[in-house]
């Protein structure tokens, strides 16, 4: 039987064409006869015009032919391999939703500012979007001088405006900046533990990537200068995934070795509002005086990852570079965004958010660690801590069966995750994310998951 819609807004003869053509194709063999126009119409009380215009094109398609006295029946148009094909072509499996789900960089639904994003977007509209314009594909000037004023007074970033370049997310600041410096620099050098997403880009862009060690004091300096690497990507302030942070005297080695020999350093600030025991370290770019440093960050962590709103602020040097490529012709991030984004800034919302932020997540932090400490015991040590919207634990067991912990966490519908499986290296931590969990949601979720780890041991 076919299912036809007389209501709907496509006719019925391409209904019944449609649902035809599907049937030859799973169902019939060569030469098998199609019924008659006229029990067509009987049997969907359609009328003959109608019956005979499907007929018609699949006719004109050469999914069937007329014969004397027989009718129309299928012609052999190799259908056989076709419903092969399509029998045997794979089923994507459906992605498993787990219960409690420590994903360590995710912030709870609740904490995006939804309404007051509305009132502004609908403002942004009303007030500032000019619809005939062509944009400013290094991004919007407004929101350009809002994240100026914004990093200038909280990081200790020395720039203007027309430095900072707005993007579409991580990925895609790494990757217009891959572009522009690939005629200077062809190796990629990054911390090892470091973050995946860095490596990916620039091997999809075809540096050789080269890994630099990574000790308590952040990169290794020595290990660096031994290293052909002239590109340099680094976590300064709260390393990926580690969490240390690199001393004033380092961050200087490391300056000085750039001016020195002519190397860029790309600083990925990627959670520096979230820090929960310290003041925030200011950023290496502030301390750089000879243009060696490409400052990163995003709203990601902080405001919403859904947004996909990055910048980097580039070296005078490579400006010209910059406003030289077809990149610059075109905006990375939609004007609506842009526009919203900036009246969030200008009138004072970031700020406020920020706070909120910050204290939303130092509490959820705290609780998970009091939790984890209090359950758990010597059982586990806290590797990281203080910072972001994960703590970083290990057991402190030789006889702990890690791969047993994964198996019972997924027949709890726990889904966990390991510093290793996205940094390389041997740096091994279980990530234990707490930012998209309510409080409430914390202690239940705690509390499963020291069942599974208790009997890992």
């Amino acid at each position: 039987m076919y299912i036809l819609e007389p209501d709907s807004k496509t006719p019925l003869h391409i209904q019944l064409f449609n649902a035809i053509k599907e049937d030859i194709v799973t169902n019939y063999g060569v030469g098998e006869k199609l019924p008659s126009i006229r029990k067509v119409a009987s049997t969907y009380n359609l009328s003959k015009t109608t019956v005979e215009s499907a007929y018609t094109q699949l006719y004109a398609e050469g999914y069937i032919e007329s014969k004397p006295k027989s009718g129309y029946v299928v012609i052999d148009t190799y259908f056989d391999e076709f419903k092969s094909e399509r029998q045997e072509e794979p089923i994507s499996p459906k992605t498993k939703v787990y219960k409690y789900d420590f994903f360590p960089a995710r912030l709870s639904k609740d904490s995006f500012p939804l309404k007051l994003w509305k009132r502004l977007f609908s403002k942004a509209i009303d007030e500032l979007l000019d619809f005939g314009a062509y944009l400013d594909g290094q991004g919007e000037e407004g929101l350009r001088v809002e994240i100026c004023k914004y990093i200038t007074a909280s990081r200790g970033v020395k720039c203007s405006a027309s430095q900072i370049v707005i993007c579409g997310g991580f990925s895609d600041s790494m990757g217009l900046l891959a572009k522009l410096v690939k005629p200077k620099y062809g190796t990629f050098g990054m911390e090892n533990p470091g973050y995946h997403v860095a490596r990916r880009v620039y091997e999809e862009y075809g540096y050789s990537v080269v890994k630099i060690s990574v000790d308590k004091n952040g990169i290794d300096l020595k290990e660096l200068e031994n290293s052909n690497a002239k590109l340099i990507y680094i976590t300064p302030s709260h390393q990926y995934p580690t969490g240390v942070s690199m001393p004033i005297s380092n961050r200087l080695k490391l300056l000085e070795w750039a001016e020195k020999e002519d190397a860029l350093i790309i600083e990925d600030d990627y959670d520096s509002e979230l820090r929960y025991s310290s003041r925030p370290i200011p950023s290496l770019q502030g301390l750089d005086n000879s243009d060696r440093v490409v400052y990163m960050g995003t709203f990601a962590k902080s405001l919403s990852p859904a947004l996909r709103v990055s910048y980097m602020v580039l070296p005078n040097h490579l400006l010209p570079l910059y406003k030289e490529s077809y990149d610059a012709h075109f905006p990375r991030v939609a004007l609506t965004t842009q526009k919203t984004l900036e009246l969030f800034m200008a009138e004072g919302h970031w700020e406020r958010h920020l706070r909120k932020i910050r204290t939303l997540n130092k509490k959820k932090h705290n609780l998970m660690r009091d939790l984890l400490k209090a359950k758990l015991g010597d059982s586990m040590e806290i590797l990281s801590q203080g910072g972001g919207l994960a703590i970083l634990i290990y057991p402190t067991s030789t006889a702990f069966d890690i791969e047993k912990l994964k198996t019972l966490a997924e027949e709890k519908s726990i889904k966990l995750y390991f510093a290793k499986e996205r940094s390389g290296g041997e740096f091994e931590a279980l990530r234990m994310g707490f930012g998209g969990f309510s409080e409430e949601e914390i202690k239940e979720a705690v509390d499963v998951f020291v069942g599974v780890w208790e009997n890992s041991i």
